[in-house]
């Protein structure tokens, strides 16, 4: 049984001169780009209240987006028994802490074996609803929380606080090098212009703000604490990168492995070893969208970034005369 769905957006000012199945792709984009221009193909998105079919259209900016659209069961996807770590579970949705190494929804290179797989054969009914239920996405490697709607009611009002910005999202993090203080990041990110599958700072992109503080210094790294605004992909490894102080172990964005001083060989091989963005999604605060309840959500940080933290700090101890 297919979903009825009505998508509506406006044109941003900075996309102007862009074409049309681009624009759509930046505005939409808990879609992917090929099902959004099937959908405009077939005669489903209208700019301005007219039907549009040509993807090389360009727009101006200001312009209204209505897709009107059906999305089909998500049956094509296999239930698989995949564990679930589930930190909270009701009629209308579950919370759930994400392990490392997860891929949230299947695709290029993915086709099983994610969040969305385990979640179908946790709840069946879940298929019935677009995505699952998934309302915003981890990274693979990244850690921590992530809410899941059961019903298409839920999803969509869930959807909505999180456009409002009314979802509360904080996150630990180790980055690389001596952050001073605390601050702001607001600038926008969109797709790479040459990496296709990163992201960068892009005065073309979508705005983006992260929130973030500084929770604990050693000699060549800090714990940090952030917090989110919006949700953009890989947002907070795209700010940090740009801020040059990367996270720990995100080749991907420059986080190329720092040793301090007169480190000790084990702390050498621990810091570069460490194989992933040291990234833990710690804290989630909602309004329930049926029941009006505020209701918040911590995971405790997993042991490799524990490990990692308790390691620095001894190096920082076994150094201080040294550093200060």
């Amino acid at each position: 049984m297919a979903q009825q769905i009505e998508l509506k957006s406006t044109v941003k000012e900075s996309q102007l001169g862009q074409r049309l199945d681009q624009a759509i792709a930046e505005l939409f984009d808990e879609f992917s780009r090929s099902r959004l221009k099937e959908w405009l193909l077939a005669g489903k998105v209208s700019v301005d209240g007219a039907v549009v079919t040509k993807a090389r259209v360009r727009v101006m900016g200001g312009e209204d987006i209505v897709v009107l659209a059906e999305i089909e069961d998500e049956e094509r996807w296999e239930a698989q028994d995949i564990p679930l770590d589930i930190v909270y579970e009701d009629e209308d949705l579950l919370v759930i802490n994400k392990p490392r190494g997860l891929v949230v929804h299947p695709g290029a290179g993915t086709p099983d074996g994610t969040v969305l797989n385990a979640l179908l054969h946790h709840y069946p009914q879940i298929a019935e609803v677009p995505r699952a239920g998934i309302v915003h996405r981890l990274d693979k490697d990244t850690t921590g929380l992530m809410v899941v709607a059961k019903n298409v009611p839920t999803q969509t009002r869930l959807v909505r606080t999180l456009q409002k910005r009314r979802i509360t999202r904080e996150y630990e993090a180790i980055a690389i090098g001596k952050m001073t203080a605390g601050g702001m990041v607001d600038k926008a990110i969109g797709r790479h212009s040459t990496k296709r599958v990163l992201m960068a700072v892009s005065e073309f992109g979508k705005p983006a703000i992260t929130h973030y503080r500084v929770a604990e210094r050693f000699r060549e790294h800090t714990r940090i604490r952030l917090r989110l605004e919006t949700g953009r992909t890989h947002q907070i490894r795209v700010h940090m990168s740009y801020l040059q102080h990367p996270l720990l172990g995100d080749i991907a964005y420059g986080g190329r492995a720092r040793i301090p001083k007169g480190a000790t060989e084990e702390l050498t091989t621990m810091i570069r070893s460490f194989d992933r963005q040291a990234l833990h999604a710690v804290m989630l605060k909602f309004v329930h969208p049926t029941t009006g309840e505020e209701m918040q959500f911590h995971a405790p940080v997993p042991d490799d970034m524990i490990e990692m933290a308790e390691a620095l700090r001894q190096d920082m101890r076994d150094n201080y005369e040294d550093e200060y």
